[in-house]
């Protein structure tokens, strides 16, 4: 018997209860997969900005100039996130992250230039922004943070801006 005062609370999927998400031997295709964290329902971890999203790339610069030929515009990218984990989809690339600064649960796949050499980057979020350490690389990091309404994504040898179409469980356009 219930004096109806305690409070009904949803169960919270944790971001441990989903399966670390793999890029598939030689890339997705031509068709991005279904997103990895839609079950998850743990809040965003202190700290970590809220990046989530289906991103596409609008505009990029070498060298602080402008890039109108780079192959990168009109790239779509899905961003995930639950708890401390991030997932970014894109290029044929599935990078499954726990951002916690340790090469543990970092990424540990395969890059889009190639969908074969092995990878592992060191994941974290500092002053806000989302930064990847490849191991072996010293000096070598790529970032994103939310800059306004658009994502700028630093790269080595490029930096570019994402526009957000849309929630990460949005549908991509067509390639």
């Amino acid at each position: 018997m219930t004096d109806g005062s305690a409070a009904t609370t949803e169960s919270v999927v944790p971001t441990n209860a989903i399966p670390v998400a793999d890029t598939p031997p030689g890339g997705y295709g031509d068709e991005m997969p279904p997103p990895v964290l839609a079950t998850c329902t743990e809040a965003l971890a202190e700290g970590v900005t809220d990046l989530r999203g289906l991103w596409e790339t609008a505009s990029v610069e070498v060298g602080g100039e402008p890039a109108p030929d780079h192959p990168s515009p009109g790239l779509v990218q899905r961003i995930e996130q639950c708890g401390d984990r991030l997932v970014a989809t894109a290029g044929g690339i599935v990078h499954d992250m726990r951002c916690d600064g340790t090469l543990e649960h970092g990424v540990h796949d395969v890059p889009e230039r190639d969908h074969t050499t092995e990878i592992s980057v060191v994941a974290s979020f500092e002053d806000g922004v989302h930064v990847l350490h490849p191991v072996g690389l010293p000096g070598i990091e790529v970032t994103r943070r939310l800059e306004g309404d658009q994502i700028v994504w630093d790269y080595p040898g490029f930096t570019a801006r994402l526009d957000r179409l849309g929630p990460p469980d949005m549908t991509p356009p067509p390639a």
